[in-house]
């Protein structure tokens, strides 16, 4: 059975190119002319063990916001196909990620109902030309397209570059988990019968 998606996102602000594989060996290539982004989305797939490939061009010109929002858009929607009705799924992973002085806790559930708990300190405003603020706005739009509910909890931590590389440790660990497929699970993971939604 194969799981994997490519999902095309073409806005007036941004053109979105993602193919993903959730079998894959953590192979990413990715280009969105974030530099700190695409080593955070690099991240994802090496610890997911996720192949994934990325092309964003954007309008880099006004600020990365809608560059790096409009692919992680694409990137959960690229989740949420690749999963398919989700048989056979394990739905929950948990993780529990250190970097130095960085500890992130996080959980995920394959649950069909986008919903986020985000606990981040307040950091300084820029790593590179990144915007720390959009950490949280990263985890919001990957959740409301792939509909899955997550939980991010930053534990310690000092430096920035290390906190908001832990939790994209963390959630690739977490969704490596829940991703994974179970021999013994029959069907959906659900006593509804289902991961759609409500």
């Amino acid at each position: 059975m194969s799981r994997t998606a490519s999902v095309e996102r073409d806005t007036k602000e941004s053109k979105v190119s993602i193919q993903l594989d959730l079998d894959g060996t953590g192979t990413a290539q990715v280009d969105t002319g974030v530099p700190f982004f695409d080593h955070m989305l690099a991240q994802l797939g090496k610890h997911g063990g996720f192949d994934l490939s990325v092309h964003t061009v954007g309008d880099l010109e006004v600020d990365a916001h809608h560059t790096v929002e409009d692919t992680s858009l694409a990137l959960g929607q690229a989740l949420r196909e690749a999963l398919g009705d989700k048989q056979g799924v394990r739905r929950y992973g948990d993780s529990l990620v250190p970097l130095d002085e960085a500890l992130v806790q996080s959980a995920v559930d394959l649950s069909g109902r986008p919903y986020l708990v985000h606990e981040e300190p307040e950091l300084v405003e820029l790593i590179g030309t990144y915007d720390t603020t959009l950490t949280r706005h990263i985890w919001e739009s990957i959740v409301a397209t792939a509909q899955i509910t997550l939980h991010v909890r930053v534990l310690a931590g000092r430096n920035a570059h290390h906190i908001v590389e832990a939790q994209f440790k963390s959630v690739a660990r977490s969704l490596r988990t829940a991703v994974q497929l179970d021999a013994r699970v029959v069907g959906v993971p659900s006593t509804k019968g289902t991961l759609g939604g409500a």
